[in-house]
């Protein structure tokens, strides 16, 4: 098949472009490669939590790899079938085991069978979905489209020390992906706090809770210090939970040395209030996180599927980006003053069958065909 080659330079020049890519290989089953990884950070190339990315995708499907070490700046991907199954990743470092699940989840969420990860390392940091962001925010709108997402936070993780640890069960959507609008996140419906504190005075959580409620107005009764274990820390991160009819957005922000509980608080806030000043029914990182899944629910059914979101990063502009490689989708982006408005087209309707239990093709479309790396049995135990 056509190899994708992938400038890691474009546009924010991030790891999201490598995780994206590892996804949508899987999925599509289309090799590729990826020069110039991570060009815009300050230490560019595969990082510890960016390898394991690369070794969980390696794992759920045999892939061939060239590149794959520490520092390295260019990778190629051949992807091989992808298999459910019981899989265990450990980031080692205090690095996102988030977005881990984040790479292998697509390819997951399109097998016959359910699958299982366990994943290790870091479960609240400054640049990575929180496991909290998951599972309130992310994993119901998964639901949605028909795939089950089930999570549990077995331990807290934060930097340096990471050892956090989550666990997942992926069940496929049986009968394929179904998109949906979702342009109105609907009325509020809950909003409340929290502040994760482990091995901390616990003046920490007070003072922040009590600087967020000054600010927002919020009660006694939304302010919550969920139960932690001292060795889970030392650690930070103070949550707040928006829960409207159709939609729920979680904010985060990481507490780090030298940075005051009222400047935690204040960061929050700050994201709250520009999060209510916009009519869009998704956040700023919840739309980004969404644009993946949505697309390859939309070359499943064909048509098109919209949402609206409160703001578009760079991150957002630079996924699309990668994804309408691999996908016969366009994404097209309408900006307004209060929203912004993205709807994701696909190409033509979708055929497909089912070989072993699975899909064998993702589309025949623009002239081009575009299998998915053969699904095949479910390999408990012993991921191949």
């Amino acid at each position: 098949m056509e190899l994708i080659e992938i400038d890691g330079s474009a546009g924010e020049g991030g790891g999201q472009i490598l995780r994206t890519g590892l996804a949508l290989s899987m999925c599509t089953g289309r090799p590729m490669a990826i020069q110039r990884i991570r060009a815009k950070r300050a230490k560019p190339g595969l990082m510890r939590q960016h390898l394991t990315c690369v070794q969980a995708a390696v794992a759920v499907c045999g892939a061939k790899v060239e590149g794959a070490e520490l520092g390295s700046q260019n990778l190629v991907f051949q992807p091989g079938p992808v298999r459910a199954g019981d899989y265990a990743f450990n980031v080692g470092t205090a690095g996102s085991c988030t977005l881990v699940l984040q790479t292998v989840l697509p390819a997951l969420m399109q097998c016959a069978e359910s699958s299982r990860v366990s994943l290790s390392g870091g479960t609240h940091n400054p640049m990575a979905p929180s496991f909290h962001f998951l599972e309130r925010s992310f994993a119901p709108l998964l639901r949605r489209l028909g795939v089950g997402l089930d999570l549990e936070l077995r331990r807290l993780g934060f930097y340096p020390a990471g050892g956090g640890e989550v666990s997942a069960v992926v069940h496929p959507a049986i009968s394929g992906l179904q998109p949906f609008e979702l342009t109105d996140r609907g009325p509020l419906q809950d909003a409340y706090a929290e502040c994760l504190a482990p091995a901390l005075p616990s003046g920490v959580a007070v003072r922040e809770l009590a600087a967020l409620a000054r600010a927002l107005g919020w009660t006694g009764e939304q302010l919550r210090s969920p139960a932690v274990l001292q060795n889970e820390g030392p650690g930070n991160a103070l949550l707040a939970t928006l829960g409207y009819a159709h939609v729920s957005e979680v904010v985060t922000c990481v507490g780090e040395k030298g940075v005051s509980a009222e400047q935690v608080a204040d960061a929050v806030v700050k994201e709250i209030r520009a999060h209510q000043a916009s009519e869009g029914a998704l956040g700023q990182h919840l739309a980004d996180q969404w644009m993946l899944p949505l697309a390859l629910a939309v070359v499943d059914r064909g048509g098109a599927a919209s949402f609206t979101c409160t703001a578009l990063t760079e991150h957002a502009t630079t996924n699309m980006w990668v994804i309408e490689k691999f996908l016969p989708v366009r994404f097209n982006v309408t900006r307004g003053d209060a929203s912004s408005c993205v709807r994701v087209v696909g190409a033509s309707p979708i055929a497909q069958t089912k070989v072993g239990g699975g899909n064998e093709a993702l589309a025949v479309s623009l002239g081009l065909l575009f299998p998915l790396a053969g699904i095949a049995a479910s390999t408990r135990g012993a991921p191949a």
